[in-house]
């Protein structure tokens, strides 16, 4: 299991490949790759993203952990940026390793849907007219139902 709450931006293809490379003897993997994307109407200059080092990461490893014991993964990324990003950057990546897809798929969104919605981060988006902190969505928090 990989844990990274980091800064630097980081490389998808060597990440997946170094990910892939490790779950040999499982039969599947998935990855997601989140991305700042720009807002309707009012284009986004940047998002900052915050957190308390240390509690960030100790609760994704809970939540990962408890992937692990749910479903029969092999293995678990999950990487997550924060300071100021602009539209198009990669913001986080996660991947599971499972001997079989349903497990692989499954527990990657699980582990999705408590990013968006559970991680300890906060995001202020920046744009020509302000900054305004991102609020919880109500379909972000109704996600988590299904688990």
């Amino acid at each position: 299991m990989r844990i990274a709450v980091q800064q630097e931006p980081f490389d998808l293809g060597a990440e997946t490949a170094v990910f892939a490379e490790s779950c040999s003897n499982m039969g599947a993997v998935v990855t997601f790759t989140g991305i700042v994307r720009d807002l309707p109407g009012v284009p986004l200059q940047a998002m900052e993203i915050e957190h308390y080092p240390g509690m960030t990461e100790a609760s994704i490893r809970e939540i990962a952990q408890q992937a692990v014991a749910r479903w029969s993964l092999g293995q678990v990324l999950v990487i997550h940026r924060h300071g100021r990003l602009a539209p198009g950057e990669l913001i986080m990546m996660v991947g599971t390793a499972a001997p079989h897809r349903k497990d692989a798929f499954e527990a990657a969104e699980f582990l999705m849907d408590y990013l968006k919605s559970r991680a300890p981060f906060w995001k202020r988006e920046i744009t020509a007219k302000g900054a305004h902190w991102v609020e919880a969505k109500d379909e972000d928090e109704a996600a988590l139902d299904r688990w």
